[in-house]
């Protein structure tokens, strides 16, 4: 009678940025698990994330580090994606904030050409239109700046997630 090896497998499924899911898909390997499926879950939200399914044997050894290291690596993936979004915020404030500003000055501008002040209703509509233009440049050079300042410190944390999938595959091997 041959003797079968039965394997147990746990099952993980996530739901992932669309952007990151290949650093999911390989990071995860390092932890174990194995991608059984990857795609888009019709109905889900928001739209640009990815739902992805895992497994990996039961009996692996070195199963608390591994998930102690697994939940480093979620973390890590966390702070990248508030790093990528960080850099566009306050530019963003920043442009709405001066659009804002420049309505009121149209709305200004509007009230006195109804009121029949053509001169309020011209130095009111300059400033309007500069805050109407002037977000989008302001908002390009705050990203740029801030793309800047944040860049190495994404990089920072890539080297961060690779060193815990380095250290987690060699716990597997």
């Amino acid at each position: 009678m041959s003797e079968t090896n039965f394997v147990g497998y746990e099952y993980q499924n996530i739901h992932v940025k669309r952007s990151m899911a290949s650093v999911y898909a390989d990071g995860y390997e390092n932890f174990g698990w194995d991608l059984e499926s990857t795609g888009e879950q019709p109905g889900t939200w928001p739209a640009d994330t990815v739902a992805m399914k895992f497994k990996r044997d039961r009996k692996l050894r070195n199963k608390v580090e591994l998930t102690r290291l697994q939940r480093n690596f979620d973390a890590c993936v966390s702070e990248i994606l508030s790093l990528e979004a960080s850099k566009r915020v306050k530019a963003s404030v920043i442009a709405y904030i001066i659009g804002i500003i420049g309505t009121a000055f149209m709305a200004g501008s509007v009230f006195a050409v109804t009121a029949g002040l053509i001169i309020p209703c011209i130095v009111l509509a300059v400033p309007a239109l500069i805050g109407w233009i002037l977000p989008y440049f302001l908002f390009r050079r705050v990203e740029r700046q801030k793309t800047d300042e944040v860049t190495p410190l994404i990089d920072k944390k890539y080297d961060e997630l690779y060193a815990i999938c380095e250290k987690a595959h060699s716990l597997l091997a």
